[in-house]
């Protein structure tokens, strides 16, 4: 059994005070008469819970993709710093959504965020293997040596083993960076072991995933196509 304004929220419909309002207006019913009580127990197994007359379905999987700015920090909640969760609109703050992986304070791009446990661990797993494609200005020129470095692993100045990474030039002080990993301030230090400091990083694809034109600090959902295509 459970509270029928949670059942609600976790089926999407709005925020705590959006459902009390919208419950309310007696457009909720429970096994087809009208409910008005948000803390009404139902017991969402055996009986049937419509939104103006749409079945609802309990906890929905959602999945957010944000443009990361600089600035925020990648964690549900931090005494100090802004964290990543500030920028979800409130009307997904009800969703228990949770950041996948991780970006630094300073590194900006694509961010996904879900309610969905099992997926969250697939996708910040190194034994999945999902690819993150970085851009990055730097000082210095990738060259030969640097690629196939990359692509061999690198080992880097304090012992910490990296998967084999592509390293791409893209011309003087550019280059994009594709990892299978997430270890900590990995593409940065990958860089620095080649004598190569990164002055701007931004993640722009993970799996099939593309950050392609969505405003820097905005988000949006994943469509059903798109998370199907991170669980292939």
């Amino acid at each position: 059994m459970e509270r029928l304004d949670k059942f609600l929220c976790d089926s999407g419909v709005g925020t705590r005070s959006q459902v009390k309002a919208i419950l309310k207006s007696g457009r909720v019913t429970v096994d087809g008469k009208p409910e008005k009580d948000n803390s009404r127990k139902i017991d969402p197994q055996t009986q049937t819970i419509c939104l103006d007359g749409e079945p609802m379905g309990g906890r929905r999987r959602v999945v957010v993709m944000l443009n990361k700015p600089s600035g925020f920090v990648t964690a549900t909640e931090d005494p100090v710093e802004r964290t990543v969760m500030e920028l979800l609109p409130p009307e997904m703050k009800h969703l228990d959504l949770k950041p996948v992986g991780r970006l630094d304070k300073a590194t900006e791009g694509l961010l996904l965020f879900t309610n969905d446990g099992d997926l969250l661990h697939r996708l910040i797993s190194p034994k999945k293997e999902v690819p993150k494609v970085y851009y990055a200005r730097h000082e210095g020129t990738a060259g030969v040596e640097d690629i196939q470095a990359f692509g061999e692993g690198l080992t880097l100045r304090d012992g910490t083993v990296c998967l084999p990474a592509k390293l791409e030039p893209l011309g003087e002080g550019e280059s994009l960076i594709t990892v299978c990993e997430g270890k900590y301030h990995q593409v940065r230090r990958m860089m620095a072991s080649r004598n190569m400091t990164v002055l701007y990083l931004e993640r722009r694809r993970e799996g099939n995933l593309e950050l392609g034109g969505l405003p820097r600090g905005q988000v949006r959902e994943l469509t059903a196509a798109e998370i199907e295509g991170l669980e292939a």
